[in-house]
């Protein structure tokens, strides 16, 4: 067993620009879990993924997420469920940080 915080998963950085930092904890086999911190008034590429379902957990700010051409408000404590092939992208609409955990199953392919 291992326990991790949601405000630091661990993990390796992916990504540290601008936009946003992006790490990946792969401690599992089968699970990745991974943690954005979007800059204020950003937004992330927008992707999707066939044969990968993802659960986006938003743990600090507010902003919108789009899934399949469908745009939503989102803030501290929603869970969206993003289905195998959807495709989805999230915008920081704030001058603050938007931070969200996400749990994808295999291995990054975005």
């Amino acid at each position: 067993m291992r326990v991790v915080s949601i405000n630091d998963i661990g993990g390796e950085v992916v990504k540290d620009n601008e936009v946003y930092l992006l790490k990946d904890n792969k401690t599992l086999n089968n699970l990745v879990l991974s943690s954005t911190f979007l800059k204020a008034n950003q937004c992330t590429n927008g992707h999707k993924h066939e044969g990968q379902e993802e659960v986006y957990m938003f743990i600090s700010g507010k902003g919108e997420m789009e899934i399949d051409g469908i745009k939503f408000n989102v803030r501290e404590g929603d869970c969206i469920l993003i289905e195998d092939g959807e495709f989805h992208k999230v915008y920081n609409t704030s001058h603050l940080g938007l931070y969200f955990v996400c749990v994808f199953d295999g291995k990054r392919n975005h």
